[in-house]
């Protein structure tokens, strides 16, 4: 009995015997804190209208049923979309975040050392949205019964041609220059101030390739103003499924996409980004916003975190190399 009543003792002075729920509870991880709590803010570096602009507005309402919470797009357009990437990178208050394109999260800094923040560090990656081919098109007079051989008159025609595209370090600019590196084509450079320029002067004659959206580019290619080589994806995209890829032209290593994505502020904790990403990716798979996006140009893709970290990473590799090699800059 006294051996009985000398053990409970020793229990009971124990810590183990102490601990008590309260106790327990205080060494779990804290509870995550509720959010959001006011409106979400989409930053968009592209005046209203423009393809980045309308996939943001794709998915805000769709997002903020998700979320409970009223979801504004705000346009801050400039410097190519980096005066709104800067701004979402430097934004604090979790409740911010940016739908970018690829130049923004990929070689932003590499064209221009004075660009303020480095895409690789300043952003969390939340999720792709949409993707896009750009159409390889040459001027309506060109010889060739294939892609094959469209390529191969752009070839012939050696420093004499040129081609066009929406600005210097634009993702036309960079692709074409890819093409040339594989295929051989000389063509020079011309930036204009947009793609509905560079049109407008392949019309006229004064250009004789470019890389276009396939929306802005089919009407003239049906009605045989433009021809079409190929369409810059690794395979038939559902947005133009009638058009070959440039490996029917039997080009390799030059297959790339357009994209838009949405990223917040490196400094989001953690357990917000994720909130919000899953969120993101919910509302860009709604049937609404995929035919929203659909209708502007963009096939809807919803990605992790991880899955966007990647794509930046593996475009940040290939654009970068040929700016390397062409010695490219934003005012190129």
């Amino acid at each position: 009995m006294t051996s009985r009543r000398h053990l409970l003792t020793l229990l009971a002075s124990s810590p183990v015997a102490l601990a008590s729920p309260t106790w327990a509870q205080s060494k779990r991880a804290p509870a995550a804190p509720t959010w959001p709590t006011q409106t979400l803010k989409i930053l968009v570096g592209f005046p209203p209208g423009s393809t980045p602009d309308l996939a943001a507005r794709a998915i805000a309402e769709p997002l903020s049923k998700l979320l409970g919470q009223s979801v504004i797009v705000e346009n801050k357009p400039g410097a190519s979309g980096n005066i709104a990437a800067d701004l979402v990178a430097k934004a604090t208050d979790n409740h911010t975040l940016g739908v970018m394109i690829n130049g923004n999260l990929t070689v932003a800094k590499m064209l221009n050392p004075a660009v303020p923040f480095d895409p690789a560090k300043a952003f969390s990656p939340l999720s792709l949205i949409g993707v896009a081919p750009l159409l390889m098109v040459v001027a309506g007079n060109a010889t060739g019964a294939n892609p094959y051989e469209l390529l191969q008159w752009a070839r012939n025609l050696g420093d004499k041609a040129n081609y066009g595209t929406p600005g210097n370090g634009t993702v036309g600019h960079l692709g074409m220059e890819l093409i040339k590196s594989k295929t051989g084509i000389t063509a020079v450079h011309v930036p204009f101030a947009g793609n509905p320029q560079v049109i407008n002067a392949l019309l006229g004659g004064q250009l004789q390739l470019a890389l276009l959206p396939p929306g802005l580019a089919a009407p003239h290619v049906k009605s045989g103003k433009l021809r079409a080589v190929g369409i810059t994806s690794p395979g038939r995209s559902s947005l133009v499924p009638d058009y070959p890829t440039l490996r029917d032209a039997e080009v390799r290593g030059a297959e790339f996409e357009i994209w838009t994505a949405a990223v917040a502020s490196a400094a989001m904790p953690k357990a917000i980004s994720t909130r919000l990403s899953a969120a993101l990716v919910d509302a860009i798979r709604t049937p609404e916003a995929r035919q929203r996006l659909l209708n502007v140009g963009w096939q809807a893709v919803g990605t992790s975190p991880e899955g966007l970290a990647n794509r930046m990473k593996s475009d940040t590799a290939l654009l970068g190399g040929i700016i390397q090699m062409r010695g490219i800059t934003a005012a190129s």
